[in-house]
């Protein structure tokens, strides 16, 4: 990748005024992040299937294997109880403009598990966010379950958002799981991870 090293003389040499200098420390943070920037797109480009997989790993210093990547395909629930797989799924559906589907499915597997005093607060902004008409990412459910999922939100307790969540997953696991499985992302990064644990 030639022209993202930058030595800090250099800028000082190519600069040269006084004035300059003052904010050549600021510069030279910026070229860093523009470097990092530049170096995370590059990563991108080059296994852009790879890169939420590799934030997941990352996080909890785990390197995918091809066995749990495979697993994946086994079921929706075998994908989306793998904390990396929630990541790449997720990535897949944006590419589909749908990542509110996981992202709803994902915030009532955290409501399950809020404490009793929290969970009008959690309700509210999880039927403000996903359910309600209007909402930002508003979920593919019929007018009859948004009104009695708005009528449970209104009295929460922890199965509030659960005939929702099902609706959700049986729409994710009948509609865009089979394209994920089948899907470039999915088979690059499974060919990949192959490739790898046979050299």
């Amino acid at each position: 990748m030639p022209g993202l090293f930058f030595s800090h003389n250099n800028m000082t040499e190519l600069n040269g005024k006084d004035d300059c200098k003052l904010a050549e420390g600021k510069i030279h943070k910026k070229k860093q992040k523009a470097f990092g920037a530049d170096l995370k797109n590059y990563l991108k480009c080059m296994v852009p299937h790879l890169e939420s997989g590799i934030k997941a790993s990352n996080s909890r210093n785990v390197m995918l294997s091809a066995e749990e990547v495979l697993q994946w395909s086994q079921s929706l629930e075998k994908l989306l109880a793998s904390q990396s797989g929630q990541g790449v799924f997720r990535e897949f559906l944006k590419s589909e403009f749908s990542e509110e589907n996981i992202e709803f499915w994902l915030a009532c597997e955290d409501y399950k598990k809020t404490k009793s005093d929290h969970l009008h607060g959690k309700a509210e902004r999880i039927y403000e966010e996903f359910v309600q008409s209007d909402a930002i990412k508003q979920i593919n459910i019929d007018y009859q379950m948004r009104e009695a999922t708005a009528k449970r939100a209104q009295d929460p307790t922890h199965t509030s958002f659960d005939e929702a969540q099902k609706t959700v997953y049986v729409l994710m696991e009948r509609d865009s799981y089979p394209r994920f499985l089948k899907s470039k992302a999915y088979l690059n990064l499974l060919n990949q991870l192959q490739n790898n644990s046979s050299k």
